[in-house]
């Protein structure tokens, strides 16, 4: 039987897709996300967010926001479900910055994220000279954990969960199967043997799994 390892907790539903294909899945959190106390103005007109776990820890506080720009299926959907309205969704921070320097460059706008975060967005945004102001409402903690062995594959849905499991762990023997371009960015430094989702939901990576190992 073949065997993989999730560098995050799956719900039954995902495992039993699996399961399905004779593939056995051992899932371990390698991060955690403390959501942080931050100051923000009340109200925003254009938010960025690159993650669901941005979107859960401002949802809480009273702040209104008029137009929400966002990378990846889960982050949109999440978003809609609680009455924010999305202009603006790429799949990846590149390509989202791309356009709102193409389409939206005479506006200002406010980044919340993670203490660990990617630069191309910002970096491209202020090269452009497009107004960011960056608020972190959330940390990213390693939770590394020694798996004292190999497995078929390992699954990585961010860059962070990439570097708590090379904290502890290798890369041989196995491939690599990534959520995006970022993660598989990271993954790219220890491995060149990755397969990485078309989509950027946990899905479509699981599809990937099926399709490579059948």
């Amino acid at each position: 039987m073949i065997e993989i390892l999730s560098t995050k907790k799956l719900t039954n539903t995902q495992k039993n897709i699996l399961e399905k294909e004779n593939i056995k899945c051992i899932d371990e959190d390698f991060i955690s996300i403390q959501p942080k106390t931050f100051e923000s103005p009340t109200l925003v007109e254009n938010a960025i967010f690159t993650s669901k776990n941005a979107v859960k820890s401002i949802i809480k506080s009273n702040i209104t926001i008029h137009n929400c720009f966002c990378v990846g299926d889960k982050t949109e959907a999440y978003l809609i479900k609680n009455g924010y309205t999305v202009v603006e969704k790429s799949y990846q921070a590149k390509a989202l910055a791309e356009q709102i320097i193409k389409n939206h460059a005479d506006k200002n706008f406010t980044l919340f994220c993670g203490n660990i975060r990617r630069e191309e967005l910002p970096n491209l945004l202020n090269e452009n000279k497009i107004k960011l102001k960056e608020i972190e409402v959330y940390d990213t903690i390693l939770t590394s954990k020694n798996m004292i062995r190999t497995f078929d594959g390992v699954l990585f849905f961010s860059p962070s969960a990439v570097e708590s499991y090379s904290q502890r762990n290798l890369f041989e023997n196995t491939t690599v199967f990534c959520l995006g371009k970022t993660t598989e960015a990271a993954a790219r430094e220890h491995t060149n043997n990755i397969i990485t989702a078309n989509r950027s939901t946990v899905e479509n990576v699981l599809v990937q799994v099926i399709k490579h190992f059948k």
